[in-house]
């Protein structure tokens, strides 16, 4: 298990990788499996605004919470409206390249602030934040003790977290990801959540909801082949993304069958 120290070498690449965004021909054709296939069925069948809903809803009253939007690059979906809408805003990344997009992005509302900055240095002192929006970030840190004891560390008393990474919890995707992974560029700080790191978040703060996604409906793209019209096709990726959504509330075993799990969670 690394510490801290050895993640923050490692992130020194990561900022690297994504300021100049250089990937393999491996990563290249991952990223445009993922990019272009799972994004384009998430799109088309709500999957992606359904998160963004319930993100928002997770939110609440964002008028007296100070946020820190966690590896944001240049600006996720929500983060203009947690800019706007925040008491304090402090979006930060890595990338120093993506941070300057966002500054331009917020530079109109008085309350919120863009840094370049590693989150588990000195040189980010903020701390009290009362949500951490973390969006395709807490899978980028190796060693989960390490990170749960950072996020403790920056949360206010009841603060909150509300996060979405990859699962490889599912057999085909585990398979998958075991022959691509030597291959990868970024397989320094690609670590998808695996049963042991969800229950040492389950053990370490309150999940108060969750949700799986692409657990069935990953087969989605294979309902293409089959001669049917497009309506019938989205109303199947529909049903399947709607027991999805719903089973993996209290299933573990629906949960893990997903490849994306966002959780809703509370300091301790």
């Amino acid at each position: 298990m690394k510490t801290q120290e050895e993640i923050i070498q490692t992130n020194i690449k990561q900022k690297e990788f994504y300021n100049t965004k250089k990937k393999n021909l491996a990563t290249k054709i991952w990223s445009s499996l993922r990019e272009k296939t799972l994004k384009k069925i998430r799109k088309n069948i709500g999957i992606l605004d359904q998160s963004y809903d319930l993100h928002k809803v997770w939110f609440g009253d964002l008028s007296q919470k100070k946020v820190l939007d966690l590896g944001c690059y240049a600006g996720n979906s929500l983060s203009l409206h947690l800019a706007q809408n925040a008491k304090e805003y402090i979006g930060i990344d890595l990338s120093d390249v993506a941070i300057e997009r966002l500054k331009k992005t917020i530079a109109h509302v008085p309350t919120a602030k863009a840094v370049a900055v590693d989150f588990l240095t000195e040189e980010f002192a903020e701390k009290d934040f009362d949500l951490i929006y973390a969006y395709g970030v807490l899978h980028h840190f190796q060693s989960v003790p390490v990170l749960i004891a950072k996020l403790n560390e920056k949360l206010a008393s009841n603060g909150e977290i509300i996060s979405y990474d990859p699962l490889e919890t599912s057999l085909p995707i585990k398979i998958i990801r075991t022959l691509y992974r030597p291959f990868q560029s970024d397989a320094d700080w690609e670590w998808p959540f695996t049963k042991k790191t969800y229950s040492q978040f389950n053990n370490a703060f309150t999940i108060m909801e969750r949700r799986g996604l692409l657990g069935k409906t990953k087969w989605f793209f294979l309902i293409n082949f089959l001669p049917m019209s497009e309506e019938k096709r989205m109303k199947i990726g529909k049903k399947w993304h709607h027991q999805d959504w719903e089973n993996s509330k209290t299933s573990n075993a629906a949960l893990f069958a997903c490849m994306h799990v966002t959780l809703f969670m509370k300091k301790k």
